[in-house]
C-alpha cells in the first residue's frame, strides 16, 4: 500500500506511522516539511487529525497530506487568503494548496504562512480570555 494514503478501517497513531507509508522520496519531503512546521511553530503540538498530520497551537494550526502527485497543505481558508497571491503557480482552493511532488518545495512560504498562523491563533485565543474577564 506504499505510496497512497492508506483508506478505510486503519487509522495512523502518530505522524512518524503516517509518512513511513510512502516512497523513500516523498517521506525526504514530508520529514523537511514537518521539520519547517516545526521549527515555525515550536509551541504545537502534533496529532492526526482527519488521518493527516495536524499541528495545532489554541486550535488547528494546519494539516497536511501526501498524495500520488503533490502534497497537500491545509492552512486553513484564512492562511491561503493572506498569501494567495504566493500560490498563483500551484493549484489552490479556499483551504488548500498542492504542491506538486516533481518540483521543490516552498519550505520558505511554509515558515511564513505557519508563523502567520500561530500568530492569528494565539491573537483569536488572547481575545477569548479578554471576554472570559
Amino acid at each position: 500500500m506504499k505510496g497512497e494514503i492508506m483508506e478505510g478501517s486503519y487509522t495512523f497513531k502518530s505522524i512518524d506511522e503516517y509518512i513511513l507509508q510512502f516512497p523513500h522520496e516523498v517521506q525526504e519531503k514530508l520529514k523537511r516539511l514537518r521539520k519547517v512546521i516545526k521549527e515555525s511553530a515550536p509551541d504545537a503540538e502534533e496529532k492526526i487529525s482527519y488521518q493527516m498530520p495536524t499541528f495545532v497551537l489554541h486550535g488547528n494550526l494546519v494539516h497536511f497530506a501526501a498524495y500520488k502527485k503533490h502534497i497537500g497543505f491545509y492552512p486553513t481558508s484564512s492562511g491561503i487568503a493572506a498569501f494567495e497571491h504566493e500560490f498563483s503557480e500551484y493549484k489552490s482552493s479556499k483551504g488548500a494548496v498542492q504542491f506538486p511532488l516533481e518540483k521543490p518545495m516552498p519550505y520558505e512560504l511554509i515558515s511564513e504562512i505557519v508563523k502567520f498562523r500561530v500568530a492569528e491563533n494565539i491573537k483569536k485565543a488572547e481575545g477569548k480570555l479578554k471576554k472570559k474577564k
